[in-house]
């Protein structure tokens, strides 16, 4: 548990900076870092989709389910063809 607060108070802290030093670089040089987020943001993106394209690409197509068992009936004729009656509320 409190290494769960440590790796979150980590991350809170780490996320602070970033937004100051990234607020500081789009003040001192905003075309330049404007066009590497962007850069960074469409090659996320792209990632995303690619790696989605590829594990849909090489799936194998799932198993068609072949056994299924017959202790039911699907239907309620199905039951009265096999002697099974229905029970009716009294």
């Amino acid at each position: 548990m409190a290494n769960d607060r440590a790796i979150g108070g980590g991350i809170f802290a780490g996320s602070v900076i970033g937004i100051i030093v990234y607020g500081l670089l789009i003040f001192y040089f905003p075309l330049i870092v404007l066009e590497i987020t962007a850069f960074v943001a469409v090659l996320v993106l792209l990632a995303i989709l690619a790696w989605i394209g590829y594990t849909m690409a090489t799936t194998p197509p799932p198993e068609p389910i072949t056994d299924i068992p017959d202790s039911a009936p699907s239907s309620p004729s199905d039951a009265t063809a096999t002697g099974k009656e229905e029970q009716k509320p009294a």
